[in-house]
């Protein structure tokens, strides 16, 4: 029997696996569900490793609170490579629950298709995991590490910590870390770059109090206004972000993004155009990125004709490759104060950097990669970016210079991961399951 057809009769029981996992409400933020989820989340981690031969198990406290699984199948002996596997298991919230065609914490089938809130981002690479190591057997001839994380999604770096604090815990020869995804459904890749990113809080202050606008609008500065001013500059009529001291003009030499693709993925409205100047993998993966998250000011129901005193808006810029993220968050902020106009009053509160990320490929990990995902898929493996950031991997790749860090997983874009009705492909996870099992019998180091 193949590795595929092993692969193809686990399927029923990834099925079940994934069902059970996105069963549990592991929000890591226990002021939206119990710990205790996140908790439950990590013991079956534990239980499903430990059947696939993994020994020491256990669950590491980091200093964000959070608990790590980690464990080790050492059987290769002390001359073979060593692979660390790393996925999550903590998800996003649901967000509107009413956007949600199916239950969010319900796996439910619907097209072909697996809809639940982390049956890709990032219980489907845990599921995926699991199937490879079971169609493998005792067939492994690489040493194995595991690595499963608990607040991921909540970016508060407790893993990050543990690997500065105990470099010794998760050296490898390979890390596979398994929480990005491929450019369609059956189009194999490995994500080569990881944008960077800035989120920062911007309050415009103009007045002591609010004011009638009929008695005093046109001569007192609106807080408001000025705040929107503000956030226009940002960006060029074309869309372009343009940040004084950051390069715009940067181009992406991997595999291209189709303008059709990404508006069916995006799911752009009807007359709606694409950003920038550039292709849409030079906007998404090459060039600085801002985004207004969010903005404090009147809603529109129980408005009043007042002149706003203060307001305030949450940024998030996309810093790519090549760029440093501190001096990005720093031109951001002198930015924001050069294109304040009548003298308001600018206050910033720094919330969160994580500085890019790029690959190095070419070496004997990424070369059994590339031959084991032309086997498993029929076609050749493509590079991608992304656009989110992974802080780990920098982490990872400053305690293990040495290591080659390999970015792969189930999402892509169908997926929508950190949105309402995320899904997954079970094709991918079969497929991915196959290309990672052809990779752990067939890396050398």
């Amino acid at each position: 029997m193949t590795l595929a057809d092993r692969i193809d009769g686990l399927m029923g029981r990834a099925h079940d696996d994934l069902a059970e996992l996105v069963a549990i409400p592991s929000v890591a933020d226990p002021r939206q569900y119990p710990a205790s989820e996140c908790l439950r989340a990590a013991n079956w981690v534990v239980d499903h490793f430990a059947d696939v031969g993994f020994t020491g198990l256990s669950l590491r406290e980091t200093s964000d609170g959070s608990h790590a699984v980690h464990g080790k199948r050492l059987a290769a002996g002390p001359d073979a490579p060593t692979v660390l596997l790393y996925a999550h298991y903590d998800v996003q919230p649901p967000l509107d629950e009413n956007a949600w065609r199916t239950p969010p914490f319900q796996l439910t089938e619907s097209g072909g298709r697996w809809y639940g809130r982390g049956a890709a981002d990032c219980k489907g690479n845990i599921v995926m995991h699991l199937t490879a190591l079971r169609a493998l057997g005792g067939d492994v001839p690489v040493n194995l590490k595991l690595i499963v994380e608990g607040s991921e999604e909540q970016g508060t770096g407790g893993l990050e910590n543990l690997v500065e604090s105990e470099p010794d815990l998760l050296r490898a020869d390979a890390i596979l870390v398994c929480d990005t995804g491929n450019a369609a459904v059956g189009v194999p890749a490995a994500t080569v770059t990881l944008r960077g990113m800035v989120n920062l809080v911007v309050t415009v202050e103009a007045l002591a109090g609010e004011l009638h606008s009929g008695m005093f609008g046109g001569a007192a500065p609106d807080a408001l206004a000025a705040l929107i001013q503000m956030l226009a500059s940002l960006r060029d009529r074309a869309g372009n972000t343009t940040i004084a001291g950051l390069d715009s003009s940067q181009t992406w030499s991997g595999h291209p993004y189709p303008p059709s693709q990404f508006r069916s993925d995006a799911g752009l409205v009807d007359g709606a155009g694409l950003l920038g100047d550039g292709s849409v993998s030079d906007m998404i993966w090459a060039r600085p990125a801002v985004t207004v998250l969010g903005i404090d000011c009147p809603a529109v129901i129980g408005s009043a004709a007042a002149i706003q005193p203060h307001a305030r808006a949450r940024i998030n810029l996309r810093v790519p490759p090549g760029t440093d993220a501190v001096k990005a968050q720093d031109a951001l902020i002198a930015h924001l104060h050069a294109a304040a106009p009548w003298g308001v009053r600018v206050l910033v509160e720094k919330e969160a950097l994580g500085q890019p990320f790029e690959a190095r490929t070419g070496g004997p990990a990424y070369r059994a990669l590339e031959a084991a995902m032309r086997e498993a898929y029929g076609r050749e493996m493509t590079s991608l970016g992304q656009g989110g950031s992974i802080p780990l991997c920098n982490v990872f790749a400053e305690v293990y210079p040495e290591a080659e860090i390999i970015l792969m997983g189930v999402e892509e874009p169908l997926a929508l991961i950190h949105a309402p009705n995320e899904s997954v492909d079970p094709g991918e996870i079969a497929r991915l399951a196959h290309a990672e099992a052809l990779f752990l019998r067939g890396y050398s180091g």
